[in-house]
């Protein structure tokens, strides 16, 4: 059997973090058996639909590199085909037209709550003539005896008896068909033999079994994935921060982090914690995701982040930081190549926003000190420090990591003062703050005319601090 698959948002809002997972565990299904991943859009409500959002869930899927491989398919481009199989369950007997109008349906399921009965629908027009000119909805004739049993690849066995399922709307007054009738004519007719979905629809799969069986239609492998909780234990929502795949991305996050704390929330494999996408179509089985409720970890995914962009090729990530800094509005044509900025920063931070923010000064000119940093090491007892290591900078004819560290350790002998007498005023004056990497590989990648103007800039803001005393 050829594996089939599918991931099928509603575009009525962005592409949630429980959404990508799913979306993840689909789209591993068919890669580590060599099948077909597919896409399919659920927009057949059309009130809450918008194309933002269909754009945001494409932007969010291609991201995260789960690509899929056939154009994607669209529920309302497929009302004639959902007409065609209501019509022929309806001349066939399997379903029936309903005319019970809405206040009987309402005063019957308060009667139920009331009563302490599970609210369905009686049958009242199961077998009832057709009623000319009269307003109805069509409901699925559900059998009323034996049981629906599937096994679930993560919940195991699950047996729903049909006395408990009532006869499903599958076509509205107006005609458009229901969310459970075009899943499982989607399903059959996209060829799907796995739906991996949240947990939210194990209700549904019995009901949706019943249809396929009626259609004669092959019966899909379900696997039904927990919910994903906040680090309070509650359901994941924005209260927790970015729920949106996208704002992890705007927030610094790597594709390759986000797949590989996605995967882990749920599924494990021995203690292992780090994955490659090839690692995981090799190993994934649906069998091995937990069925318990996963905790999201903002600081498990922080520590995945750091390690990603210390350990992918320089040049991925690099490509990746162009963005964030494109996003600030910083030009990088004129300065570092952003593979020596990615080598230099990512051990100093946890995300991609954080080091195109420190790491303007490579960019953007130096026009002011941040204000604590100034105030502690641009004073003037650090004048003369500062005097004597600009003018060994712009002596020198060879700029490097090597030459800059002589320079600044002849500073240190020639005034018979400590590293850090030296360091931290040039530190603040060619960086404007008080923080960097090593100072000699810093402003190796820092044009030399250029520190030697910041110095000079930080000279003239201490005469200014001098003349104000």
């Amino acid at each position: 059997m050829s594996v089939v698959s599918r991931f099928a948002p509603s575009p009525t809002g962005y592409l949630h973090v429980g959404g990508a997972r799913t979306a993840l565990y689909a789209w591993l299904v068919a890669r580590a058996a060599g099948g077909k991943f597919v896409l399919r859009i659920e927009d057949t409500d059309r009130e809450r639909s918008t194309q933002a959002a269909i754009d945001a869930i494409f932007e969010g899927m291609q991201w995260l590199g789960l690509t899929w491989d056939e154009e994607p398919i669209y529920q309302t481009r497929r009302f004639d085909r959902y007409k065609e199989l209501i019509d022929q369950l309806l001349a066939e007997g399997k379903a029936y037209k309903c005319y019970c109008s809405h206040e009987r349906l309402e005063k019957m399921r308060e009667e139920q709550m009331a009563a302490g009965v599970k609210p369905r629908y009686d049958g009242k027009c199961r077998d009832q003539a057709e009623q000319e000119g009269q307003p109805y909805v069509i409901r699925f004739r559900n059998p009323q005896e034996g049981s629906v049993v599937f096994d679930d690849h993560i919940r195991g066995r699950i047996e729903i008896a049909n006395k408990e399922l009532d006869d499903l709307i599958i076509a509205r007054t107006d005609g458009t068909p229901t969310y459970n009738f075009c899943v499982v004519v989607d399903d059959w007719d996209m060829g799907i033999t796995h739906v991996v979905r949240g947990e939210d629809h194990i209700n549904n799969t019995p009901r949706q079994i019943n249809i396929l069986q009626a259609l004669g239609a092959p019966i899909p492998e379900y696997a039904h994935v927990s919910m994903i909780l906040g680090d309070d234990g509650k359901k994941l929502s924005k209260r927790h921060g970015a729920v949106s795949v996208t704002e992890y991305r705007d927030n610094g996050y790597l594709p390759e982090a986000m797949i590989n704390y996605l995967v882990r929330l749920g599924w494990s494999h021995g203690d292992q914690e780090i994955f490659s996408r090839d690692e995981l179509i090799q190993i994934f089985k649906l069998s091995d995701i937990n069925k318990a409720a996963s905790a999201f970890n903002t600081e498990k995914l922080n520590w995945l982040n750091q390690h990603y962009m210390k350990t992918l090729p320089a040049e991925q990530v690099a490509a990746e930081l162009a963005w964030h800094f494109a996003r600030i509005g910083v030009a990088t044509e004129d300065g570092p190549a952003l593979v020596e900025v990615v080598k230099l920063q990512a051990d100093r931070v946890k995300t991609l926003k954080e080091m195109a923010e420190i790491s303007r000064y490579f960019y953007e000119p130096v026009t002011e000190f941040e204000e604590q940093a100034a105030k502690k090491h641009l004073r003037p007892v650090a004048k003369d420090a500062l005097q004597d290591v600009r003018d060994r900078f712009a002596a020198l004819s060879n700029w490097s990591a090597e030459t800059i560290h002589q320079a600044i350790q002849d500073t240190c002998a020639a005034l018979d003062i400590g590293m850090g007498k030296v360091g931290m005023p040039l530190r603040v004056a060619a960086t404007g703050g008080g923080n960097s990497p090593s100072l000699d590989v810093t402003l190796a990648l820092i044009p030399r005319h250029t520190v030697v103007e910041r110095i000079d800039l930080a000279l003239e803001f201490i005469a200014a601090r001098e003349g104000n005393q």
